[in-house]
């Protein structure tokens, strides 16, 4: 498949790339390219500008500040994945960046292209979402931060404005909180038929991939284990609030019924 016509334009700095997005018409910014260019050969993005940030080395970095850890928009899955930093502090987000795709897209791909695309089948949203991360927006008047519970807005939307770019993710830090992240699919590389984030302690969190137009929480099922419900007990709501598609790959039905099974499961390996 071939894209359509599109000009490029190439940021040398972050206030160029938000100068571009303010001036071009019908603009998308290009970091990693693993979302935006699958989705241009379908020609289910077609956008009249492609603003490459790919090189803007300043925003790849990650590194503890003060009671979360500060994670580059730029910053390819593979060094997420390999964080120090976030192997202690946050496991869960270096473990989910090392399920993503396969080596290639790891090495690509980046977590603020992940976040920014707002695919509901992505791992990294629905981490971030149980962690209830912060994103930090930099756009012509300064930056401003969302929380990841208002980020994710509909299918492929979130909170960004046009002219504004995602610089920099803010991941609370988690050591000595149980975890899991389970996703299903049918191989390796395969986006999750269901996936489920569960993050253990007084606050209990769980967050559902493919499960709606957004990634999900699963309320009902963090209200339960607050309540001191069992992990079987717990998961049985997992479906409540939720409208998973009904695609090629798995049926709305089968994805409820998964999502039970997945969630009793994450719920037991954060608990162990």
């Amino acid at each position: 498949m071939i894209p359509a016509r599109f000009e490029y334009a190439r940021a040398s700095s972050l206030d160029e790339a938000i100068s571009l997005l303010s001036s071009r018409e019908d603009p998308k910014l290009l970091a990693g390219g693993h979302s935006l260019i699958p989705a241009m050969k379908l020609r289910v993005a077609r956008p009249a500008t492609l603003i490459d940030i790919g090189r803007l080395s300043d925003l790849s970095y990650v590194r503890e500040d003060g009671d979360a850890v500060a994670i580059g928009a730029l910053t390819r899955h593979h060094d997420v994945a390999n964080s120090d930093a976030l192997h202690e502090l946050s496991p869960i987000a270096s473990y989910a960046a090392g399920e993503i795709g396969d080596p290639m897209v790891r090495h690509m791909g980046t977590i603020g292209g992940s976040v920014a695309h707002g695919d509901p089948a992505g791992d990294m949203p629905t981490v971030l979402l149980a962690l209830d991360a912060t994103f930090v927006a930099t756009g012509p008047t300064g930056s401003r931060q969302i929380a990841a519970k208002d980020f994710f807005t509909s299918l492929f939307e979130t909170a960004l404005q046009p002219n504004e770019v995602l610089t920099e993710i803010r991941v609370p830090k988690t050591a000595g909180r149980g975890w899991s992240y389970i996703k299903f699919n049918r191989r390796a590389q395969d986006w999750a038929i269901v996936g489920v984030a569960a993050l253990n302690g007084s606050a209990p969190a769980i967050a559902l991939t493919n499960m709606g137009l957004t990634p999900l929480r699963a309320t009902a099922v963090e209200t339960a284990l607050a309540g001191g419900a069992d992990a079987a007990a717990a998961a049985a709501s997992a479906a409540e609030g939720t409208a998973p598609p009904d695609d090629a790959f798995a049926s709305a039905e089968y994805r409820r019924e998964l999502a039970k099974v997945l969630v009793r499961r994450a719920i037991e390996q954060s608990m162990s």
